[in-house]
């Protein structure tokens, strides 16, 4: 008869073997984290370019190159009469020449290529998209031209050109003395900006145009609607000034509103 300590290793052996499973330590999803802004930050002090294309092939390219693929997808930017890769290629090529521009103390990195890239994408996808409309509308294009209609078309359209080059020129002479406040001068030329784009712009809907203040901005809804409410005044005075002299004094008038 096998002794009492004999007995429980026998059943030791007997008993079955239990196998600890390691978990497997998930991937992070996070392709443009720290790393990648520290690789932009070093990117940009380097005056060595040897190093600068050393840390842009292996620490910030393959976070570029996923940061265009998905605003591509994500904001559906499909009118483009060239290959995807093409399309992706153009959005990294811009992103890596506005590079220097980055300022660590204004954001992070990630946010700041974000409205980078898809700024790049609203231009060029909606200048495209209306290449596309005026193409696909020839064929249906009546040659009996109103002539009278046409020249009284032309001439409103020189009169707002007109109007908005003046109006554009008495804010470029007035922005800081209306606006004292650094973040209400930055809401405010971004609004003037999306005049100076206007041509670019396929989406005049009030939300849409709201948005890209506030990606251009970081300023919230109800900061917008302030600085764009005491431009509304400016622009009523400026339109009846206008209307009455045929110009607008854009001189620098030293006023604060």
């Amino acid at each position: 008869m096998p002794t009492n300590k004999q007995q429980s290793k026998i059943d030791a052996l007997k008993s079955p073997v239990k196998v600890v499973k390691k978990k497997r330590r998930k991937k992070s999803k996070m392709y443009f984290g720290q790393p990648v802004q520290d690789a932009v930050i070093r990117y940009n002090e380097s005056t060595d370019h040897a190093l600068k294309n050393i840390i842009y092939r292996d620490h910030i390219a393959a976070a570029f190159d996923k940061m265009a693929e998905n605003l591509i997808h994500t904001f559906k930017f499909y009118y483009f009469d060239y290959p995807f890769e093409e399309v992706k290629h153009e959005v990294v090529s811009f992103m890596v020449m506005q590079m220097p521009k980055y300022q660590q103390d204004k954001g992070r990195a990630f946010s700041y290529f974000s409205v980078v890239g898809k700024n790049y994408l609203i231009l060029n996808n909606n200048n495209n998209y209306k290449k596309m409309k005026i193409h696909d509308k020839i064929d249906v294009l009546d040659f009996k031209r109103n002539l009278r209609s046409e020249t009284t078309i032309n001439e409103v359209r020189e009169y707002n050109i007109e109007f908005v080059t003046q109006l554009l020129d008495y804010w470029d002479n007035n922005l800081t003395n209306i606006f004292r406040r650094q973040k209400d001068i930055l809401v405010a030329d971004a609004v003037l900006e999306l005049f100076r784009k206007r041509q670019n712009i396929e989406n005049f809907n009030k939300k849409a145009l709201y948005i890209m203040i506030r990606e251009m901005t970081g300023s919230n809804t109800q900061h917008i609607t302030r600085v764009v409410n005491q431009m509304k005044k400016f622009y009523h005075n400026m339109v009846t000034e206008f209307s009455l002299v045929g110009q607008i004094d854009t001189s620098n008038t030293g006023s604060i509103f």
